[in-house]
């Protein structure tokens, strides 16, 4: 292992071969999923101010979560998220990254297929291509051989078409906008449990860390200054994102907006023909982000069970078509997108945005002692992924106990 010190790291592990503005398409379609449909209910709930706020912060702690995950790396001599886990608290640290990465990314890339089912029942489709049937299509024809790609650097230029259908997706709200007649009330009650969801929704939508060193390892010329300029570029270019979404959804729609805003706009008028188009648009914009984002969990799962084997392909596509099959299974079980962001951003977005980088820098990082100002920092920055953790699971269980009073929790 590399000492923590001045030196630049020295990395043996793979020798990467992907562009800086490949990598930026990545990471940004990594960060970005369904998630940016619920981000006009969070601000229904909180109001422009409060959310603007909240976005910020969680931008800011992504950046520096993955400056503590960069230098913890440096350290190890390897990008690779379980074995962080495995150089701070021995096996069972590797387990638990494993297992939280996993959790995250099957469980948070599930919710996708949710916004999909506002295309899959249009008039225009054959009854084979409506529901379940057209998930196990795309999944086969689409996801299938995009996620057997052995190098993760392949996908950036699919990664850079699913970054302008999102585009799209937001001219077009900006359209709608300013095109159709709007509410007279504008005013927002803040009430403590209607911001239940609007923290984790928040967190989910910023989680890229299980990728961030998957395209650490395949990065060309790999520098910890180089690929935290990749991070701050992916997460500020989709803070802008999120945050004209959020904007132009919350001023068209105001205290009527639902947890899954394509849902909103199809009750005004589900066949306008821009409507149509915007459906379409996000439905391959999340779907490419599927690949991006079984890579950690196919790394994870390899480091687990065959950490000192070669690749082979039999292994790459069995694991591959396991994750998949989990994956339809659990869209076709778990259909709620509400439940899904709340649940999974209050337990696993605070473990991989603030608990485990936090964790591993104290404990990997041994140059420094534990009264100095970064290591107090980091100690601090595990303590608020703890407390957020326990406040979301909080508010969640109260606004399960109490019921839904707002129409967009369910569908």
């Amino acid at each position: 292992h590399k000492s923590d010190g001045g030196k630049p790291p020295q990395f043996t592990d793979f020798e990467g071969k992907t562009s800086f503005g490949m990598s930026v398409f990545n990471l940004s379609n990594a960060i970005m999923g369904s998630g940016i449909l619920g981000l006009s209910y969070a601000m229904s709930n909180t109001g422009i101010i409060l959310f603007l706020i909240l976005l910020t912060c969680i931008a800011v702690m992504s950046s520096y979560s993955v400056h503590l995950l960069l230098r913890s790396a440096g350290v190890v001599g390897i990008r690779a998220y379980e074995q962080l886990g495995k150089r701070a608290f021995g096996h069972p640290g590797k387990i638990l990254a494993a297992l939280v990465i996993t959790m995250h990314n099957i469980g948070g890339k599930s919710e996708f297929w949710v916004s999909s089912d506002l295309i899959f029942n249009l008039p225009f489709f054959f009854w084979f291509l409506n529901g379940n049937y057209l998930i196990i299509i795309v999944s086969i024809l689409i996801i299938l051989p995009l996620a057997l790609m052995r190098q993760l650097g392949y996908l950036g230029y699919t990664s850079g078409f699913s970054l302008t259908c999102m585009v799209f997706f937001l001219i077009s709200q900006a359209t709608t906008n300013f095109i159709w007649e709007r509410p007279c009330v504008i005013s927002v009650t803040l009430v403590i449990l209607q911001t239940a969801y609007t923290v984790p929704i928040l967190a989910f939508a910023f989680v890229c860390h299980p990728e961030v060193l998957p395209i650490y390892t395949e990065l060309r010329n790999p520098t910890k200054r180089r690929m935290q300029a990749i991070a701050n570029v992916s997460i500020l270019g989709m803070f802008v994102m999120y945050l004209l979404t959020a904007i132009f959804g919350y001023l068209t729609f105001y205290l009527n907006t639902e947890a899954e805003l394509l849902h909103t706009y199809s009750k005004v008028d589900p066949l306008d023909t821009l409507i149509l188009c915007v459906r379409v648009a996000v439905l391959v914009a999340v779907t490419l982000t599927v690949p991006v984002v079984l890579f950690p969990i196919r790394r994870a799962l390899l480091q687990l069970l065959f950490p000192d084997k070669p690749f082979h392909w039999v292994r790459h596509i069995s694991i591959a078509l396991c994750l998949l099959f989990v994956v339809n299974l659990l869209v076709i079980c778990v259909p709620n997108i509400r439940d899904i962001f709340g649940i999974i951003g209050a337990t696993s977005a605070p473990s991989l945005i603030f608990i485990l980088p936090g964790l591993f820098y104290i404990r990997i990082v041994s140059s420094e002692p534990m009264n100095s100002r970064p290591k107090i920092q980091a100690a601090c920055f595990t303590a608020l992924g703890f407390i957020f953790m326990s406040m979301s699971m909080t508010f969640i269980t109260l606004d399960w106990v109490y019921g839904e009073n707002r129409s967009g929790g369910g569908h």
